[in-house]
Order: structure tokens, then C-alpha cells, then sequence
């Protein structure tokens, strides 16, 4: 009897391979894809999106030339609740999340493995690159995948050690070239189809227009110094995010950035380049793979952002939280952003950046 298995469907490239390669194997593959948000009012700008009608069709028709069935749950609760919700109460916070961490985390590998154990399925299967290792013991590590410009490692550091036992990324080791080349060969209807990016719930209007039709309303404030000398008007935190350069406004001496944002006093703090930079940051509600940090101080390389390069770092535990030194400051340390800490290739685990050390 074959083995019955998952295979998460975005009507993207990644996803049909990783589909093809499990049928290989000599897997029973199961199609699945969430449906997550009404994207009905969206009129534009869907190339480089995900989860739309359009990429449920294309999913569709990947299943239809594998001949594999193909279901479509319908997860829209649960991506407002688990994901929207989050993400605007965020924002309206002053702090900027990452919904995309979020949305591996409940729908990806909650949900679909709740689906899959309705189904009598083993595990769920998704196009992340990124591997697993699995020991004797029954362990299992999460690895960055070898193609460090398509390693989404990142946005799984919360995957413990069980939960990875049920989960398997067939092209975690490959290049995207590779990949293309398998859809090719197999003549895929995908094989030329663009990589989604950006928020797939963003799409035609900015973000502060998106967090306003949910109720979070604009309201002018006024950019201060670190003093809190008052520097100029703004249009509403909701326009601004830590790092940001352009579009201030702001007539200085020197380039001005934002350095924080005072959601309580409706504030937005600038300063110079150098006032960017923080000596570490603390972490709130901390996860790890293993089920416990490695003790309780450590070393760790640590990423802050998903395309920051890593930098050592010394973490202790405290609590409920993570205190992080950097060797070196390093720029943008952002609140509502994942920090998330690396030994070597390995993926530890990670949290969210409460606040910046300066």
C-alpha cells in the first residue's frame, strides 16, 4: 500500500515539483490548496501574488496533468484571524510584521496537517527550500537550504522537532534552475510562471490604505529627534516603518531616518545614519526546534530581517524572553520583525524583535 501524503499546491513552480518528485517516490499525493482571502476587489497588480483564484486554477491543472486528486480548503477564517488580524493590529502598534512567518506557522503546518490526519495522510509536503534532517532517534533539524538566495529557512524557525517529522521540502536542495528544468521536462503548465512575492493580501493599494479600510485610521503626528524636538509633520505611522529613508519630507543637514515609532504619542522618532544602528535586541515569546534553547547563554549567528546577511551574536535567556548582543551594531533592528538564530546552517529557532538595544 502506498504511502499517502500532502502536498501543499500554490500553483507555483516550487509547489507542482515538489508534487511530481513525491509521485516519483512512489507516494499517493494528495493536491491540497488554501484558500485564504477574497481577492474578488483586487483589479491589479496580481502577477507576483499568491493564493488567488488564478494560482488555484494553475494548481488545478498541475494536479490534472499529474492525475492526482486535488482539493481546495477554504481557510479564510483562519488566515484572518491567524494572519490579517495580527498583522494590522501590529502596524496600528507602530511595529512591522511579517504575516508570512505566520501564515507557515497556522495555516501551513496547523491546519494542513490537521487536514492531513482527516485524510490519513502522513505528513504534509510544501516548495520551501530548506532541509530537514532527520537522526535515528527520531529527531528532527531544520537546515538552510544550500541555495542561499531561495533559503526560506527563515520564516520556519517556529517548526519544532515533531512537527517537522510530518513535513518533507522534495526540492529544499536544489537550485530554482533545477527545478525550472524538472517542470520543463515533465512539461508542467507552470514551468514558466513568475515566483509570487511581496504580501499576497496587499496588493493594489498601499498598506496604510489597507489598515485604514480595516479601521485603523490616519492621523497626523509629528516627527521628533531623539530629544524629542519637534522636526515636522507626518501623515500617520502607519506610512513608516524603522530604516526608512525616503519619502519624509524632512529638510536636514544630513540624510534623515526613522529610527522608531511611538504608536502612544502618535510620534515618529528620526536621526542620522548612525542613529539606525543597535548593539542588540530583545525577543519576545522565543521558540526552538529542539524544544529548549541550547542553554542559558549561547552563541548564535542571528537574522533580523529575511535577507539580512547574520551576524554573531551572544543570547541569554531571561524568562519568557531573549536579551541578544551583537558582535557588531547592526542596522534596522526592527520591532514586529523575526529574529531568528542560527548555529552554523542550522536553524535553532527565533522569536520577534520586541525592541532595539542602543
Amino acid at each position: 500500500m502506498k504511502r499517502r501524503i500532502l502536498a501543499a499546491m500554490s500553483g507555483g513552480v516550487d509547489s507542482s515539483v515538489a508534487a511530481l518528485l513525491l509521485q516519483r517516490e512512489g507516494f499517493e499525493v494528495i493536491g491540497v490548496s488554501m484558500d485564504l482571502y477574497d481577492f474578488s476587489a483586487v483589479t491589479k497588480n496580481r502577477e507576483g501574488t499568491c493564493c488567488s483564484l488564478d494560482d488555484l486554477y494553475d494548481a488545478r491543472r498541475v494536479c490534472d496533468k499529474l492525475g492526482i486528486p486535488y482539493y481546495v480548503l477554504n481557510l479564510r477564517d483562519e488566515f484572518r484571524r491567524e494572519v490579517i488580524d495580527p498583522f494590522v493590529k501590529e502596524y496600528a502598534s507602530g511595529r512591522t510584521p511579517n504575516p508570512c512567518v505566520l501564515c507557515n506557522e497556522y495555516l501551513k503546518f496547523r491546519a494542513l496537517l490537521r487536514k492531513a490526519d482527516e485524510l490519513g495522510a502522513e505528513g504534509v509536503a510544501t516548495g520551501h527550500y530548506a532541509v530537514i534532517g532527520r537522526e535515528g532517534s527520531g529527531r528532527c533539524r531544520l537546515f538552510a537550504a544550500p541555495d542561499a538566495m531561495k533559503d526560506q529557512s527563515y520564516f520556519l524557525f517556529s517548526l519544532d522537532s515533531g512537527r517537522l517529522a510530518r513535513i518533507r521540502f522534495p526540492v529544499g536542495e536544489m537550485t530554482k534552475q533545477e527545478v525550472r528544468r524538472i517542470a520543463t521536462e515533465a512539461d508542467l503548465p507552470v514551468y514558466e510562471k513568475k515566483e509570487s512575492q511581496d504580501i499576497c493580501f496587499v496588493t493594489d493599494e498601499s498598506y496604510a490604505a489597507f489598515l485604514s479600510r480595516r479601521g485603523i485610521q490616519e492621523q497626523q503626528g509629528h516627527f521628533v529627534d531623539r530629544e524629542g524636538k519637534v522636526l515636522g509633520a507626518h501623515k500617520g505611522i502607519l506610512n513608516y516603518t524603522v530604516g526608512q529613508r525616503k519619502g519624509l519630507g524632512i529638510a536636514a543637514k544630513e540624510p534623515l531616518y526613522v529610527v522608531a515609532i511611538d504608536a502612544e504619542r502618535n510620534e515618529v522618532i528620526l536621526g542620522t545614519e548612525d542613529a539606525t544602528l543597535s548593539k542588540g535586541a530583545v525577543v519576545a515569546r522565543p521558540s526552538f526546534v529542539a524544544g529548549a534553547p541550547p542553554g542559558r547563554e549561547f552563541r548564535a549567528t542571528v537574522k533580523v530581517r529575511y535577507r539580512h546577511p547574520g551576524v554573531p551574536a551572544t543570547v541569554r535567556c531571561e524568562k519568557e524572553r531573549l536579551a541578544v548582543l551583537f558582535d557588531s551594531p547592526q542596522r534596522s533592528v526592527t520591532p514586529g520583525q523575526a529574529l531568528v538564530l542560527y548555529d552554523g546552517n542550522e536553524v535553532l529557532g527565533g522569536g520577534w524583535i520586541e525592541c532595539a538595544s542602543v
